[in-house]
């Protein structure tokens, strides 16, 4: 019994040493944390080697923070993932593709307000502050991110042993590489026509680790376990960073579609 035992616990180990080899809560593909990196600050960037880039900007941008949207709630109390929106713009950012307003956040572009108007009527800002009505920049786009599903592929690594090595190694194993797999969708529209220019969809998968490893290296585990509980977000910022990445390739290649006799005027599938 005992030899079957660390038979098992020595395979289990080995199948540990391999899902931990991309680095804790390892991204597929990398080694650990995301790819969103850096900063942006105007046209520029650093450490933004993951992200696709524009040689022009193409216009300003208004990004939803998905507040109201019907995912929002469910996803925020199941991930703890306060916001997605603040991600998305350091990506845009740091493409150069569009300059950021504040519009789509409505809590952001309320609060920019309010400050605004109290500077302006305070009476106490100096002369020349240059606080006048008539300088906010409109939006000519408007990003809509939205997420369409998020969810563990169940057994994990956990299984696998199970079946291989019997109950001890599926206990110990257990939860401990799972897999998020999350798939998200990114819409583009022009404000001023409400036409959409573009969409996409991106996906990514983030290796879990769970409870298999708490019970084989006791406080060890307890230390990883803000790693155990983000896999979710992780996997987010990886599948919105694929979406954002593929609609810039195809921005970059834009050709506004033609409908003859103009858009809106009755189309050309007659009804008889």
């Amino acid at each position: 019994m005992m030899k079957r035992f660390l038979t098992a616990a020595a395979g289990a180990a080995a199948l540990m040493t391999a899902a931990c080899a991309g680095g804790v809560g390892g991204v597929t593909g990398g080694a650990g944390g995301t790819s969103l990196q850096g900063a942006a600050a105007g046209g520029t960037s650093a450490g933004a080697e993951n992200i696709v880039r524009c040689d022009e900007t193409l216009g300003t941008l208004a990004v939803d923070d998905g507040r109201d949207k019907s995912w929002y709630n469910y996803y925020r109390s199941t991930t703890g993932v306060t916001s997605l929106e603040p991600m998305i713009r350091l990506m845009v950012q740091q493409s150069n593709c569009f300059v950021l307003t504040s519009y789509g956040n409505q809590r952001l572009d309320d609060r920019m307000s309010d400050i605004m108007d109290k500077q302006r009527n305070s009476g106490e800002t100096r002369a020349g502050s240059n606080l006048q009505k008539g300088q906010r920049v409109a939006a000519d786009y408007y990003l809509e991110p939205s997420i369409l599903f998020s969810q563990s592929d169940g057994g994990g690594i956990g299984g696998v042993a199970g079946s291989l090595f019997g109950r001890t190694a599926g206990a110990i194993a257990g939860g401990m590489a799972k897999k998020k797999n999350t798939v998200v969708n990114m819409s583009m529209f022009d404000l001023r026509s409400g036409i959409q220019i573009a969409a996409s969809e991106g996906s990514a998968s983030v290796s879990e680790l769970g409870g298999g490893v708490a019970g084989l290296f006791g406080g060890a585990g307890g230390a990883l376990g803000g790693y155990t509980k983000t896999p979710e977000g992780k996997s987010s910022v990886e599948a919105f960073l694929d979406a954002y990445n593929s609609m810039v390739v195809a921005l970059r290649n834009y050709q506004a579609q033609d409908v003859e006799g103009g858009l809106g005027t009755g189309g050309t599938l007659e009804i008889n």
